[in-house]
């Protein structure tokens, strides 16, 4: 069988001489090399992962207004964050503002276009997410554990800012029996519903506290008996040379700054997962499940 057509080489009569295979039976290596034959440059198609999509909170986690948003602090409702305008100010506003700090809620200043992205009206320049968690006070989940007569295991998330990590780490922490995720007030990823259906809804099972200061936060482990240690790539110890049935906090950083090195020095020990190749870094959540899981073995 020939396949006629204007595509040939060395023949005068333009038949192409192939195999006795019908054309929709070729292989690529056919494919491949008559294309070669006639100089047809291939190139390979590039895979298109689409963008993935703001995260837009649902109208009824919003609290709109000012006076609304001092309303609801005010009756301990626990909010994820608070956007402000960039352009408001007055009384009203430092309120705001010192309920947050009292609060422990962060304050994100955004442009007006932020705040109209919500679809909603009479905004004032202030808009509140309600939190899907309820942060609990790390004092009390500290003294709770111990009272349980439980062996103190958290996890501290420092400048993680992807939602679906956090949701990772939440779900293999609650299933290795951690006790509390430590999160800073503000440079973590919002824990909205992303996070929790990623987390397979641990986020809603496990204790959650939001501090204002991991530097502090530090300190208040060290009062209280608990080591802290810090998962980084270039420590001399491995995971498993650290005595991880004593009571202690592991802290895990960003797979692209690591832990913030104010904090990693005061850190009592540093350790590191060994790979057998040199490659930069573990996915976050995936370290994350290492670690735990020597814990586990370490622990009775």
């Amino acid at each position: 069988m020939t396949l006629r057509g204007s595509l040939s080489k060395g023949s005068g009569n333009g038949n192409i001489p192939l195999a006795t295979k019908p054309p929709y039976l070729f292989s690529k290596f056919h494919i491949i090399t008559l294309a070669l034959s006639i100089n047809i440059n291939i190139q390979p198609v590039k895979s298109f992962r689409p963008a993935r999509q703001q995260y837009r909170p649902k109208k009824n986690a919003l609290i709109v207004g000012r006076k609304e948003v001092i309303a609801a602090m005010q009756k301990g409702i626990q909010l994820e964050r608070i956007y402000l305008s960039g352009t408001v100010h007055g009384e009203v506003i430092d309120e705001i503002k010192n309920l947050a700090v009292t609060n422990m809620v962060p304050i994100n200043k955004v442009p007006v276009e932020k705040l109209n992205s919500f679809n909603v009206s009479n905004h004032e320049g202030c808009v509140a997410v309600i939190s899907k968690v309820q942060y609990q006070d790390l004092q009390q989940v500290i003294s709770f554990v111990v009272e349980k007569g439980e062996t103190p295991l958290f996890l501290v998330l420092d400048a993680i800012t992807d939602v679906r990590n956090i949701g990772a780490i939440a779900r293999t922490a609650y299933c290795c029996g951690v006790q509390a995720i430590i999160i800073p007030e503000k440079g973590v990823g919002a824990l909205n519903e992303d996070a929790i259906s990623t987390s397979a809804g641990a986020l809603e099972k496990i204790a959650i506290c939001r501090v204002n200061s991991l530097m502090k936060m530090v300190d208040d482990l060290h009062l209280n008996g608990i080591k802290v240690f810090a998962s980084e790539m270039n420590a001399d110890k491995n995971v498993f040379d650290i005595e991880l049935r004593e009571p202690c906090a592991i802290v895990l950083g960003s797979e692209d700054k690591g832990i913030f090195p104010a904090l990693m020095k005061i850190c009592d020990e540093r350790f590191k997962i060994p790979m057998v190749t040199d490659f930069e870094s573990l996915n976050v959540s995936v370290a994350c499940g290492m670690i735990l899981y020597e814990a586990m073995k370490q622990r009775p």
